[in-house]
């Protein structure tokens, strides 16, 4: 959840053209992100991919979205870069929970 609150720190200072469009975007990409992996492992049975993969896949629009940001200046290139690290490792992070619940004998 940390992602999504610095997304939230960072877009309260998008310009307010963007509030319908980039903005709104990226911050509700960054909240499915910990919302899918919650749900995913409400469900209290055998793993339910579908969940991480959702998150995996709006983990890359925010990675898109926080690229535009950039190029539009609405974000400096070194917080972009930060924020782009946590991208990654959170990347890293999700795809290591895949491959271990994905391993015979996992729950």
């Amino acid at each position: 959840m940390a992602l999504a609150a610095r997304v939230y720190d960072v877009t309260d200072r998008f310009p307010a053209r963007e509030r319908f469009g980039l903005t709104a975007q990226v911050q509700r990409a960054a909240v499915s992100v910990p919302s899918n992996i919650a749900e995913g492992q409400a469900r209290y049975s055998r793993p339910e991919f579908r969940f991480l993969r959702n998150a995996r896949g709006s983990l890359a629009e925010v990675d898109t979205q926080l690229l535009l940001a950039r190029h539009r200046k609405y974000l400096s290139r070194a917080e972009a870069d930060s924020l782009l690290r946590d991208v990654d490792e959170l990347g890293r992070i999700i795809s290591g929970l895949f491959d271990s619940l994905n391993q015979p004998g996992s729950q």
